[in-house]
Parts: structure tokens; C-alpha cells; sequence
């Protein structure tokens, strides 16, 4: 065997050329994550629009140096897998709430505490994976498509009791999006299909361009390179008890990171213990945040959008993971970059991103095919966490007279129908619950006694 032969395809170097287009196509999908985060933020405390603009900066740097960290994995921060780190969506949401009720120096104390306490509960976490099989990761991955298809799906149509609440503009540049991208896969072969998400885009913004919904005119006024302000609100203030929504969501958040992980180990066919890869996401994530937090952002953590390029592109090199990671860096630094990705319509970039968190939708369902779910654990497993998940997704609210702290975790969709598959998976495969009639008891007595010794023998531990 050559030793180019024995080059996996997550270690493959690509041309130049094509590290870039890939990575362009990746940081394009996913920066509306940075700028939709800071937009939230700032319309929700009052920000001003030089401190916005610091913080796009700040949050586009630290997504792009937490990807290179996943990427090529140094001193075990990163799992050198095709990653893409972005902000949270809950975790931004968190963040307001905490700056609402106290301040934003106790908001970003509470992001430093949360990155913080990652590192505490990863050695208990990790004894805990085992609870993570195949019939759970496909559940969440299902659960992550919906939930994202969610959230941009209010990115195209907009609020209800909004004026651009379900613009037939606005709807038709994200269907003539996913329309783009779907004709390009079908036309191009090789290279250029694989960039059918990255051509559907700029297709879908030259048509929004034509039509008179995207200008360039703010694009090259104002400064032309920018640097990040650290510590944009002051001294971080620690708040156990303020951080507590963040530190609970931290929870749910290695969940989800063990789910992202085994899923794109499983997409780029690479062999992974997850034991070690697991916590190797997780301290990145952790790192990064961190840093987030001294940037004055929520959590960034490692996402699930990027997830559907790699699956869509079939290109599985983390060098081209790594690329984006560079561009992120460089849009961070040059502010015309960051105005022109800007620029680009939240319709358009709704459009590509619902292809391609569909596409995790359809990952988690080939997953899913690989169980037998006549089996009566799986299928009850499966059935009791799409209820749970998908309940609070389509059904905004429906926790809302709970208590708060409560509401965190119920109206959670992702985490609740994650936390619902391990626990009916742990009662149907690891607990012995079985009952037998009376008058087979006698007939049995020796049998079930040896099942059930055998059963508390082989329960796994979390400590």
C-alpha cells in the first residue's frame, strides 16, 4: 500500500484551490450564525452600533479560531474532525436573559463560569457515553433538523405581528434558494456539484440583487480593517446563581456534543473511540467559550450546520474545515467582509441553510435505518423522544406556566428528546423492569432471580 493510499480522507490536503471554495461554501452556510446571534442581542439589551459591529468582529474571531482548534487538534483541544463553530442559539438566548436580570458584565462572567465548569463535569460525562447508541444519536440528529429548519424557518418568513411576517418576497427567495441548489446538484458533476450549496446561494443573492433586496451600498463605508475589543463590557462580574441557566444548558450542550461527533465520524467513515474524541469536541468547546466569554459573546460550541455540507459535498478533509476556520479569521479582521456577508439577504441564506440542516434530518434517519425498530425498546425509545422533542418545537410555549428553571430544559427540544431517548433506552436495556403473572411465578422463580443478578451485574455506572 502507497502512502497516499493510506491517507484518510480527513487527513487529505486538497489544492489550494479547492480549500477554498469548499471553505468559502461552509463559512457562507453558517455565518448567519455569528451575525443573527449579535443582532439578537444587541436589538434585545440596546447595544449601540459600534459596540454591534465589536461584537461581530469578536464573534466571527473566536467561531474562527475554535474551528482551526477542532480541526487540527492540539494538546487534545479538538477532535481533527470537519468541524464548524458557531454560536449557540439557546445559549444567546440565555445570555440576554442573564443580562436582563442582572447586567452584561454578569452575562459574560456567567459564559467564563460555564466554559469553566465544562472542564469539571467532562470526567464524569465521559463514563457516561455508553449511554449513547446508535437508535439515540440518530434521534437527535432528526431533533437538531427540526429544530434548526425552526429557527431558520422564522429567519425567512420573520415574527408574527411583524411587517415582514410572511413577505412572499422574502419566501420566494428562500424557495428559489433551495430550487438553485437542488438544479445544481442535479447538473454539475464533480467539483463544481459538490459547490452546489455554495452556487444555490450566490445564485439566490444575485437574483435577490436583480430584484432590489440586496445592496452593497454600506459595504466599503467605514473602517476597512478592525481588531475585537476585549472585554467590551468591563470587568466580568461571577454569579454562580445568575450563571445557573448556562451551566444547566452546559449539560445539554456535551450531549449534544457527543451526538455531532459520532455523526460525523459515521458521515467521513473515519473509526473513532468516543471515549477520547468526545471530550476532545468537548474541551474546544469549552476553550472557546471561554474565550467568548472574555470577547464578551455567549458559548461558542461546535455546530450541527456544517454537518449537512459535509454529508451533501461528500468532501470530508478537516483541512478544508480548517480553511473556513482561516476565512472566518479574516472576516473578523476586514470589516467590508463582514458588511458583504452581511449584506446577503437572511432569506437567501435561509434558503441554503434549510437544504442543508435537512440534510442532517436525513442523516439521522439513515442512522436510524440501521436498527431494527420492531425491536420493542427501540421503537418505544424512539417514539417517547420525537414526543418529547418535537412537542416544545411545534408547539412554542407549551411550558411557559412551569417554573423557569424547568422551562430551560422542557422547552428545549433538542435536549429534552435527547434526554428522553437515554433514559427509555437505559430502562429498556440496562434496568430490569419485568413482570410476570402469578401463576407462572413458582415455574420461573430460579429464571427470573438469575436475570435479574445478571442485570444488576451488567448496569453501567456513571461514577
Amino acid at each position: 500500500m502507497t502512502k497516499a493510499q493510506q491517507v484518510h480522507a480527513v487527513d487529505e490536503r486538497l489544492p489550494f484551490v479547492k480549500l477554498m471554495l469548499f471553505g468559502l461554501q461552509h463559512v457562507l452556510v453558517v455565518a448567519a450564525s455569528p451575525i443573527t446571534a449579535v443582532f439578537l442581542v444587541a436589538k434585545a439589551l440596546g447595544l449601540t452600533s459600534a459596540l454591534t459591529v465589536d461584537l461581530i468582529s469578536a464573534t466571527f474571531l473566536v467561531c474562527g479560531i475554535g474551528t482551526l482548534l477542532q480541526s487540527f487538534g492540539p494538546l487534545r483541544f479538538g477532535a481533527r474532525l470537519p468541524f464548524i463553530m458557531v454560536p449557540g442559539g439557546a445559549p444567546v438566548v440565555l445570555f440576554v436573559l442573564i443580562a436582563q436580570q442582572t447586567d452584561l458584565r454578569t452575562a459574560a462572567g456567567a459564559t467564563i463560569l460555564t466554559g469553566l465548569f465544562y472542564f469539571l463535569l467532562l470526567p464524569v460525562f465521559r463514563r457516561c457515553l455508553r449511554f449513547f447508541p446508535r437508535i439515540v444519536i440518530g434521534t437527535m440528529l432528526i431533533l437538531v433538523a427540526v429544530n434548526l429548519i425552526r429557527i431558520y424557518g422564522v429567519v425567512i418568513v420573520g415574527r408574527p405581528g411583524t411587517a415582514e411576517f410572511g413577505s412572499p418576497a422574502g419566501i420566494g427567495l428562500a424557495l428559489a434558494t433551495v430550487a438553485f441548489t437542488v438544479l445544481f446538484a442535479k447538473l454539475f458533476k464533480g467539483m463544481l456539484g459538490q459547490l452546489a450549496v455554495l452556487l444555490g446561494l450566490l445564485a439566490g443573492a444575485a437574483l435577490a440583487s436583480a430584484l432590489g433586496f440586496m445592496s452593497f451600498a454600506g459595504v466599503w463605508s467605514g473602517a476597512l480593517v478592525t481588531l475585537p475589543t476585549p472585554l467590551p463590557f468591563g470587568m466580568p462580574r461571577f454569579d454562580l446563581f445568575a450563571a445557573l441557566p448556562l451551566l444547566i444548558f452546559s449539560v445539554i450542550s456535551m450531549a449534544e456534543a457527543t451526538g455531532q461527533t459520532v455523526a460525523i465520524a459515521e458521515i467521513v467513515g473515519k473509526e473513532i473511540d468516543p471515549r477520547v474524541a468526545v471530550p476532545q469536541t468537548i474541551r474546544a468547546d469549552a476553550l472557546m467559550s471561554m474565550l467568548g466569554g472574555f470577547f464578551g459573546t455567549s458559548l461558542i460550541i461546535t455546530s450541527s450546520e456544517n454537518i449537512g455540507i459535509v454529508e451533501a459535498t461528500g468532501i470530508r478533509s478537516r483541512f478544508v474545515t480548517a480553511m473556513a476556520g482561516a476565512l472566518l479569521i479574516v472576516i473578523a479582521l476586514l470589516a467590508p467582509l463582514s458588511r458583504l456577508a452581511n449584506a446577503i439577504p437572511a432569506a437567501v441564506v435561509g434558503g441554503s441553510a434549510l437544504i442543508v440542516f435537512s440534510i442532517i434530518g436525513v442523516m439521522g434517519i439513515n442512522l436510524l435505518r440501521q436498527v431494527d425498530l420492531r425491536a420493542r425498546a427501540n421503537m418505544y425509545t424512539l417514539a417517547a423522544a420525537l414526543t418529547m422533542g418535537i412537542l416544545p418545537i411545534v408547539v412554542p410555549g407549551v411550558y411557559s406556566r412551569f417554573p423557569a428553571t424547568l422551562q430551560i430544559v422542557l422547552g428545549n427540544g433538542l435536549a429534552m428528546g435527547a434526554l428522553t431517548a437515554v433514559i427509555v433506552n437505559l430502562i429498556f436495556e440496562h434496568v430490569s423492569l419485568r413482570w410476570r403473572p402469578r401463576a407462572n411465578h413458582a415455574a420461573h422463580a430460579t429464571h427470573a432471580t438469575g436475570a435479574l443478578e445478571a442485570a444488576v451485574n451488567e448496569t453501567p455506572s456513571c461514577h
